[in-house]
């Protein structure tokens, strides 16, 4: 399983923030259902892992479900391959990695992901669960202590502030765009993860741009990507005042490894290349927040200059003839 399913789906709305979820992906966190993620108001935390909330009874007094939170693969005979473990979730605590092969879980023999799920999801939370896994050829048994399923918002959140940006994947820079989030350390970066089918896309545009200009000069860049084809990204781009470099995602890598699951989707991302927030939805009462949240960023010092490799030796001449 991936980290995300992209796909157009309705709106989910509030009063004041607007988001359409673009992912559904049922076992991706086991042991919960699949939850479009709702809009939040921007901040700017300092660096360091984000907390996991501890979220025991949802509303209506229903127990909340138990979470491992890890992403899988379908899964085959010899067992469920670990492709993401959410940083600060049960799994991670236990010492569950990545590349991880899920043998059993609870002691039941694990050949598909939708078993992981439903072991988890038949336990309480605050449960201890063994899971037995194969880890470069050998096989280890951990324990795992059950949480509370987080909000959508609040995985994605655990996930990246706090952590470097991920790098992108297979992209395509229209115009002066930057190809990697790495030629901009040094520079604070929102990027806007949307597509022309959006509506709260399209409102947003004009506000992001108005924002770029505002405090482009003193660091701000702000960047849009999308899965959209190029030369339907540059009408959208052109046609609602996107006047910020768009870069196009063109196999849905880069929005995976951010596990993007809405749009709009942003992150705050400060000089030194770290996530510093992430804002689901577009809220058109939330632009004095963003900037601010923005500001205190650009007032934060630049990271030091990397440091400059010494010159190679010149080889050596042949002697003269």
């Amino acid at each position: 399983m991936t980290r995300a399913f992209l796909r157009a789906a309705g709106f989910a709305a509030t009063v004041a923030i607007a988001a359409i979820p673009i992912a559904a992906a049922p076992d991706a966190h086991a042991g919960e259902p699949g939850a479009a993620p709702s809009a939040s108001a921007p901040v700017a935390p300092p660096p360091g892992p984000a907390a996991a909330p501890s979220v025991a009874v949802l509303p209506g007094g229903l127990p909340a479900a138990p979470w491992l939170g890890v992403q899988m693969d379908p899964g085959s005979d010899i067992g469920v391959t670990v492709e993401h473990v959410v940083r600060g979730s049960p799994a991670e605590k236990a010492g569950v990695r990545p590349g991880d092969r899920l043998i059993t879980v609870d002691g039941t023999k694990t050949i598909a992901a939708a078993q992981v799920t439903r072991a988890v999801g038949q336990r309480k939370v605050g449960d201890s669960i063994a899971v037995e896994l194969e880890r470069r050829g050998a096989s280890t048994t951990l324990t795992v202590i059950l949480a509370a399923r987080p909000a959508g918002d609040d995985i994605l959140k655990m996930d990246l502030v706090g952590a470097p940006a991920p790098a992108w994947s297979k992209v395509s820079a229209l115009g002066g765009a930057p190809s990697s989030i790495a030629q901009l350390r040094g520079r604070v970066v929102l990027v806007d993860f949307w597509a022309s089918w959006c509506g709260p896309c399209r409102m947003l545009a004009p506000r992001l741009s108005a924002l770029k200009e505002k405090l482009g000069a003193q660091g701000l860049t702000v960047v849009g990507i999308t899965m959209d084809d190029p030369e339907k990204a540059a009408v959208f781009a052109e046609k609602h005042q996107m006047r910020y470099g768009i870069v196009v995602d063109k196999d849905g890598e880069t929005s995976r490894a951010y596990g993007v699951s809405a749009l709009p989707t942003m992150l705050l991302v400060d000089k030194k290349g770290v996530v510093r927030d992430v804002l689901i939805g577009y809220d058109p009462t939330g632009d004095a927040r963003l900037e601010a949240s923005v500001k205190a960023l650009l007032a934060e010092a630049a990271p030091p200059p990397a440091p400059v490799p010494p010159p190679a030796p010149a080889a050596p001449r042949p002697p003269a003839r």
